[in-house]
């Protein structure tokens, strides 16, 4: 593998790996923090931890898939 097709495979992992990061924080800790400073009001719902799990698993699974885009990476 040339060193362009290795810095084409790097630009494909780290646009994944940035979503990830940007879903761990509009989707888990804003919430999160809205239940923390707002609880009363708010309320918190059992749906709220069920959809945190989901989003989580895939914020993991967007983090796996740019491992995986990395290890395409040759020497």
């Amino acid at each position: 593998m040339s060193l362009i097709e290795n810095e084409r495979t790097k630009l494909l992992a780290i646009p994944l790996n940035n979503v990830a990061v940007a879903t761990i924080a509009t989707a888990l800790i804003a919430p999160t923090a809205s239940v923390l400073y707002a609880g009363e009001q708010t309320g918190f719902w059992p749906a709220r931890a069920i959809l945190g799990v989901a989003w989580l698993a895939g914020v993991v699974c967007l983090h796996v898939f740019a491992h995986i885009v990395l290890g395409r990476l040759k020497p």
